[in-house]
């Protein structure tokens, strides 16, 4: 059976420092911390790797995130993964759940969350579903 959740979310992202120093000053990594309101409640932890281009509003990024918390009312975590593409201003954006990264009650948990920002406030849609073991 498909769900969906929807909430708001608030997220820092500090500056790291790159493993290769200033290897090319297009690159970029941050760390990612979130706080998930709304159908799910949690935090996330997790890392992001950016490269920008010599274009205004192209750029790319890549990112894993642990979440830990609670969805619907479930208490659990999983991993999700980001690839996150800006051409000209015009994002694409896939953010999709680690498969069998789902622990304690989210145990068989799969799906895809999207990510919208809008009045400056960060917004998600999960779909997602659990399948039993």
């Amino acid at each position: 059976m498909n769900h969906q959740a929807r909430g708001t979310f608030e997220v820092t992202l500090p500056t790291l420092s790159l493993h290769h120093g200033d290897a090319h000053s297009m690159m970029g990594r941050r760390a990612i911390d979130k706080q998930f309101h709304g159908d799910l409640q949690g935090s996330s932890q997790g890392e992001m790797l950016s490269a920008g281009t010599a274009v205004k509003g192209s750029a790319g990024y890549v990112a894993i995130e642990f979440v830990t918390g609670s969805l619907h009312g479930r208490h659990g975590s999983f991993a999700l993964q980001h690839n996150g593409i800006m051409t000209r201003d015009v994002a694409t954006l896939s953010c999709t759940v680690v498969p069998d990264s789902g622990t304690d009650e989210l145990r068989g948990l799969s799906g895809t969350l999207a990510i919208t920002i809008a009045d400056g406030k960060h917004h998600y849609e999960f779909n997602y579903r659990i399948d039993p073991d």
